[in-house]
């Protein structure tokens, strides 16, 4: 699993500068080897907060779930993205209906920073099909908390748990 990190403390954007930078120079696939899928179900963490050290005081995160269809041709449809708390039970159903994203198209969940109620071991389970294979969406996590001076953000991507062969 690919978990970049980037921090801010006080003053320091270069930080987060280089942590941008870097990500410029990540391998990626070339248009022949994408991978192709007709569904899938993902399991995404959330942190809603993290723990600082050294006295354990939680520190409270936004998040930001994004879904992003990333074929140039197909529409997608978003079945469902359900929040589950620390212990696995249910939170939240986020869709009453599926959605359609056009190519290309994105959408977003967002969760404030005071919502702590489902802990840090948060998980979105999204699930996602299309009617032809298509490229994959991506689906990550953006957590983003900011506390006297020290700000903190980073990503957490989503992971197959499932195949769909609809």
């Amino acid at each position: 699993m690919n978990h970049r990190v980037r921090t801010c403390i006080g003053g320091s954007a270069l930080l987060v500068f280089l942590g941008l930078f870097s990500g410029l120079f990540t391998t990626s696939l070339a248009a022949s080897d994408c991978a192709l899928s007709k569904g899938q179900t993902l399991y995404v963490p959330v942190y809603s907060n993290i723990l600082s050290a050294p006295k354990r005081m939680p520190f409270n995160l936004a998040a930001l779930l994004s879904i992003r269809n990333t074929d140039m041709k197909s529409p997608i449809r978003i079945i469902s993205a359900d929040y589950y708390d620390t212990k696995g039970k249910l939170s939240r159903k986020y869709y009453d209906s599926e959605i359609t994203l056009a190519p290309l198209e994105s959408t977003y969940l967002y969760l404030p920073e005071d919502d702590t109620t489902v802990g840090i071991g948060a998980t979105f389970i999204v699930r996602w099909t299309a009617s032809t294979e298509v490229n994959m969406p991506i689906v990550e996590c953006v957590m983003i908390g900011m506390k006297g001076g020290q700000g903190i953000s980073f990503v957490s991507h989503g992971q197959v748990i499932k195949e769909s062969s609809n």
